[in-house]
């Protein structure tokens, strides 16, 4: 059977639930959208619109719980290719918005490039563990104006082919979205067949729903886009000093949006995704490295378990800027426990400091950090051929197993996890980092490209002229 870790029991999570149904009734979340709060109103939330405070029956928790769909796929550009939500699958994630790109060999930062982002993006685009993108560095053009926003979703969906998790800032932005989506699959019914995109939603710890981007998500719902809510509660500055009372408080932000989602669009796909996270205590700064973050990214997973409802996790990352032992040892543990607690996505993959600084190596490595946690998690892989009691007896005392054929065929069907990078493999005159790089160039030259097709960038040099246009008014 599976390897998979639990943190909580049955009782604590009815308990937090009990907890965040009450927390919601009677303490309630500033709503800051006025058109959030028209919508929770009419599906029978208590508004407060002096305070701006919601709260929530739990008949209207319940209802949205219902509502929500247990299982849906997302998929891409790339044909065949989906990830099948609360099914048993688990694709990576690579983190996103980092600043800086780090030199692995000397350790020094310098500030990100469109060259970064684009090979970046190839890169994630090219490695088949990483399903959904995010941004991972920065942006490849400024999103300050509608041409630029409808020229970075162009360069997004040409270089990306797997599934995109995104937001937009405003109205205007969400507009524009659901026109270049519609232009890049064809329809809004093949869109909202595909899922070939996901709405990356915040709300700020502790309890508040923002307006702008809470308005940009309403707008773009028109096609059944795919929710994924992430507040980011931080243990002892934006959320209660306890592993639990942050999985309440991030529980109830959660559960505030779910209630939101529904209400306005019964039937969303809904991903519960809290980014649970740890300060530390003697400096106040939020510590990628902390371990108390597999903690909380599994109490996140089993809650979205408990709810029968998608999840994206988060691992933790490391507090250190650069490769060294103690960005080695915090990844480490930081990436086994979430992935044996196996979500259906995990974001984690790239980053340092505190996800500001990427590192190309780093990325590489990470994806081969949870190659192995998956073996890890398919466990002892017992069925009916391979016990091998019987090869016992036929060997018997003093023998020699290597040359049974029973030993190549376990080999076969993956008995042993071969790694692909370390020591072992290394050629002559490479060392390790020097290996991590030629297997990166040697990917990205392997990648297949999915350029989109005349018409659609026809379409798209439509678009574009019209946002510009929108730019001069």
């Amino acid at each position: 059977m599976e390897v998979q870790i639990q943190t909580l029991s049955r009782e604590e999570l009815d308990g937090i639930h009990e907890r965040t149904l009450h927390i919601l009734k009677h303490t309630g979340v500033k709503v800051h959208s006025a058109r959030a709060r028209k919508i929770l109103s009419q599906a029978g939330a208590e508004v407060d619109e002096a305070k701006r405070i919601i709260r929530f029956p739990t008949s209207l928790v319940e209802a949205a719980l219902n509502s929500a769909p247990k299982d849906f796929q997302l998929g891409g550009r790339r044909p065949g290719w989906k990830i099948q939500m609360n099914r048993g699958e688990c694709t990576l994630l690579a983190d996103g918005e980092a600043s800086w790109v780090v030199n692995a060999d000397t350790g020094e930062k310098r500030e990100g490039t469109e060259e970064d982002w684009l090979k970046a993006t190839q890169l994630i685009d090219a490695i088949d563990e990483i399903g959904i993108y995010w941004r991972v560095i920065g942006s490849p053009s400024s999103r300050n104006t509608s041409r630029n926003i409808v020229r970075y979703w162009r360069e997004v969906f040409s270089n990306f082919s797997k599934h995109v998790q995104e937001s937009t800032d405003n109205v205007e932005q969400s507009h524009l979205l659901l026109e270049t989506l519609t232009i890049i699959f064809g329809s809004r019914e093949i869109v909202e067949e595909k899922k070939p995109f996901s709405f990356l939603l915040c709300p700020v710890s502790p309890l508040v729903v923002e307006e702008a981007y809470t308005d940009a998500y309403l707008e773009a719902t028109g096609m059944k886009i795919p929710v994924a809510v992430m507040p980011m509660p931080i243990l002892g500055l934006t959320s209660p000093a306890s592993l639990v009372g942050t999985t309440i408080l991030g529980n109830c932000e959660v559960l505030t949006i779910l209630c939101l989602v529904q209400a306005n669009a019964p039937g969303t796909p809904f991903i519960y995704a809290p980014a649970l996270a740890v300060s530390d205590p003697r400096t106040g700064r939020y510590t990628g490295g902390a371990i108390e973050h597999a903690l909380l990214s599994i109490n996140a997973t089993q809650m979205a378990r408990y709810y029968n409802l998608p999840v994206e996790a988060s691992t933790g990352g490391t507090h250190q800027e650069s490769p060294g032992i103690q960005a080695s040892y915090e990844r480490a543990l930081n990436w086994v426990l979430p992935v044996l607690a196996w979500p259906d996505i995990l974001v984690g993959p790239g980053q340092f400091g505190g996800s500001t600084v990427l590192s190309f190596e780093q990325l590489f490595l990470d994806v081969e950090v949870f190659r192995n946690c998956r073996h890890l998690y398919k466990g002892n892989q017992i069925d009916k051929g391979n016990w091998l009691d019987e090869v016992i007896t036929r060997v018997g005392p003093e023998g020699n197993f290597l040359t049974h054929p029973s030993t190549r065929d376990a080999l076969r069907r993956g008995t042993w996890y071969i790694n692909r990078l370390g020591s072992q493999n290394l050629k002559p005159g490479r060392n390790f980092l020097e290996e991590i790089r030629v297997q990166i160039n040697e990917t990205l030259n392997a990648r297949q490209s999915i350029p989109l097709a005349p018409e659609i960038e026809k379409e798209l040099d439509r678009l574009e002229t019209k946002a510009r246009r929108r730019d001069k008014e």
